[in-house]
């Protein structure tokens, strides 16, 4: 029996009864649909879709967080709607933002990720009020500072006649999240169904879950021994250092060493002048972290995810930005010699013989199966397609995200979508896949997955295993090193996903009270949103310039969520121009600590105070005089020079939310009140030939503006600067080998583009 309805495809969509009463609900109020994965929750967003589309002018916008998942959604819709394919579109940020306002009017289904319809919204190129339906896929990520949040927030205010839905199939066991995400969206109903559920039992496949052991080799335990030995010594010093009651290794696992991490933290924020012990013990944990996560490496991965983590720990010791943490450990020698040993060690992780076994025969029994294997590093990815590939019809391929690791480049979004419709067609027949393969894939015919190692996360776990088991039975393999962290993990797992179970349950039987108290917070927070204040009318037509950089931060949001014109523009100098003379640069905490001790903070404040008649430095966070051991005399001295000698106003906010209510207040001011336009200024900066000069030699590296003006004083020129030898240099204080080195390094070497 197929779904029958007059804009689907006949006979292209299996009719299941669970569906389309989800669908029938979620058809008129904003609902949360949790199903497992494989049960067709696409499908009731195609039922709710189809149904929208008979109304005039409806807009259905579908969000999901990846661009390989945008287009599967993209490709089911077209090959299971009766319109034209040319009005369901997909958004990219390949795609520039003119043309994307031109496909936005002309087309009924827009398929994107959050960010790019986050961009456009704040830029005003697209309207909330031409949306009749949005979807959100994968919603549990609906929460803190993800687009989901914004464009939400963005589409209840704006418009009246608003329909949500919401999807996952693992919303998490933490119920103040899983309100968080109803909070959010305005969730009106909440539709759940687990595999137990009478209407969904008799379209559940079997799936057949087991976890193997395996037992660490006891050439393994002499390296392990010595890493121990090694946290132990980590772990004593914090004893005497006060921070913790115990040293014993039996108490301390990776929660505990975070635990102690955010203790020392804390105390040190809580302290005016800080003692130095405080970031003594915040270096000494930092090194025992780094430590146990060796030992679980190589308990749990293997030696050559354990040696490159190493080696990668070696470089960072060696560079100049290297922590002190690092460099401290790779002067140990017990870790020293725990490396010579494990280099001697020809054997692997027992996991790895046990996987080979486990593919081969699934291959010798099924020939054309497939299987993914999943592993939480890229390091292990790589060490199994090269053990893997060397065995007859064994065909694997490395399946990473994005992001650039090292040496690893990553794979872009068209090279994963390559290896999905390889996988599919059987060009591969294995997929080693990192935690971007858990949210989504559409991978129907995978009749195996395993677990190289357990994940703590209830959600990545249900995520992992509804990779197979979709539309014919299914076997999920487990490996667990005993006596490891693996263990633990894997009871996590196990215990959080019951508590979710229950807590959706929870959900599902007191259902009614739960959002008669939330719908009623709903009311009231709607209505201090939405009402028509006098600030909310003078903010009406305000606009601010952007930095591109900066147009996609929580202050950009909060603009554009109180209907300031956001105009994301390359701004050379500053972040936010609020007028022809305004322009203002903003840094929270960290970047302003970390520009004055690099050196860059005056260089940046000069070029401000050139490019603006009135410049302004907004401050924003805490712990201004408490995250880093400066003392504050050299923090007071900064603002001292900055307002005084640079004539620049310094601000000091607390949040993203205050900096952009300060920055809408003065946009008012500069554009309503004293009626200035918004521009940024044309002229060239009227730098004296002195100040050319001094800024030339400033962009030198480590050169400050006391280096410059010492520099331009001894040689009388830049010429002589850049023909001056290293003993030359030296000869100015302030100067010394390195940074001599470096200035004839700079100025000398043969440029090459």
């Amino acid at each position: 029996m197929f779904l029958d309805h007059p804009l689907i495809k006949p006979q292209t969509i299996e009719f299941r009864h669970y569906q389309q009463n989800i669908a029938t609900t979620a058809q008129n109020k904003n609902t949360l649909v949790v199903l497992p994965t494989g049960m067709g929750k696409t499908i009731i967003a195609l039922t709710i879709i189809a149904h929208q589309l008979t109304k005039k002018q409806s807009k259905i916008l579908f969000l999901s967080p990846t661009k390989p998942l945008v287009i599967q959604h993209a490709d089911f819709l077209k090959n299971t709607l009766t319109i034209k394919p040319e009005t369901i579109t997909v958004f990219t940020g390949e795609i520039p933002p003119d043309k994307r306002q031109h496909l936005w009017n002309n087309s009924r289904i827009i398929i994107s990720t959050p960010q790019v319809i986050e961009n456009d919204l704040i830029a005003k190129k697209i309207s909330p009020n031409d949306i009749t339906l949005i979807i959100f896929d994968e919603v549990h990520r609906t929460v803190g500072n993800y687009s989901y949040v914004f464009i939400a927030q963005t589409y209840i205010q704006q418009q009246k006649n608003k329909l949500i839905l919401g999807m996952t199939a693992s919303p998490g066991n933490d119920l103040t999240k899983i309100l968080e995400v109803c909070n959010h969206l305005q969730i009106q109903n909440i539709e759940i169904r687990t595999k137990y559920d009478p209407d969904v039992k008799p379209y559940v496949h079997d799936l057949k879950i087991s976890w193997k052991e395996v037992k660490l080799p006891d050439k393994f335990s002499h390296t392990i021994q010595l890493l121990r030995k090694s946290l132990s010594d980590k772990l004593k010093t914090l004893k005497d250092l006060e921070i913790i009651d115990s040293a014993s290794l039996s108490l301390i696992n990776r929660t505990k060493l975070l635990d102690i991490q955010q203790t020392i933290q804390k105390a040190i924020r809580s302290e005016l002048n800080p003692p130095k012990t405080l970031y003594t013990a915040a270096s000494v944990q930092n090194a025992a972290l780094k430590i146990y996560h060796g030992i679980e490496l190589l308990q749990t991965q293997g030696v050559n995810a354990f040696l490159n983590y190493f080696q990668r720990m070696g470089s960072e010791a060696l560079s100049k930005t290297g922590s002190k943490a690092s460099k401290n450990i790779m002067k140990d020698p017990n870790i020293l010699e725990a490396l010579a040993y494990a280099k001697s060690i020809e054997i692997e992780h027992p996991k790895i013989p046990e996987i080979t076994t486990i593919v081969t025969k699934t291959l010798r029994d099924k020939p054309d199966a497939r299987i993914i294997i999943f592993t939480n590093y890229r390091d292990t990815a790589q060490y199994l397609k090269t053990h893997l590939q060397s065995h007859k019809n064994v065909r694997p391929i490395r399946f990473v995200g994005q992001a650039g690791k090292g040496d690893d480049k990553g794979l872009t979004q068209k090279q994963q979508m390559k290896i999905i419709q390889d996988f599919k067609q059987g060009t591969y027949n294995i997929l080693i896949a990192t935690s971007v393969a858990e949210e989504g894939l559409d991978i129907p015919s995978t009749d195996l997955v395993v677990f190289y190692e357990p994940v703590p996360s209830e959600i990545r776990t249900i995520q992992r295993r509804g990779r197979t088991a979709r539309k014919m039975p299914g076997k999920v393999i487990i490996l667990i090193t005993k006596g490891t962290p693996d263990e633990g993990y894997y009871w996590s797992a196990k215990r959080k996903e019951r508590v979710m179970k229950n807590e959706l349950e929870l959900l599902r039987n007191n259902l009614k009270k739960e959002f008669e108290d939330v719908n009623t917070l709903y009311k009231k927070q709607f209505e201090k949103n939405n009402q028509k204040t006098l600030e909310n009318y003078n903010s009406k037509n305000i606009k601010i310039i952007v930095d591109h950089r900066e147009s996609r931060s929580s202050v950009a949001r909060y603009l554009a969520l109180k209907n300031t014109i956001i105009e994301p523009q390359m701004l050379d100098v500053g972040d936010y121009v609020l007028s022809s003379r305004l322009g203002v640069e903003r840094k929270n905490v960290d970047d302003f600590l970390n520009s004055l001790i690099d050196g860059k903070l005056f260089i940046q404040m000069k070029n401000l105070k050139h490019a603006y008649a009135r410049p302004i430095l907004i401050v924003e966070g805490e712990g201004l005089l408490t995250k880093r051991n400066i003392s504050h005399n050299a923090i007071f001295g900064c603002f001292v020079s900055i307002i005084v000698d640079y004539g620049i106003p310094i601000i000091t906010t607390h949040s993203a939310r205050e900096t952009a209510d300060f920055l809408q207040v003065m946009a008012k001011r500069e554009q309503k009140d004293a009626n200035r336009s918004v521009a940024i200024r044309g002229d060239k900066w009227s730098m004296s030939l002195t100040e050319h000069q001094q800024f030339i030699v400033e962009s030198l590296p480590n050169i400050s503006s006391v280096l410059a003006q010492r520099l331009l004083s001894h040689f009388g020129s830049i010429r002589a600067i850049a023909n001056a030898s290293e003993k030359d240099l030296c000869s100015v204080h302030g100067i010394g080998k390195k940074i001599a080195e470096e200035l004839i390094k700079v100025l000398n070497t043969e440029y090459k583009e």
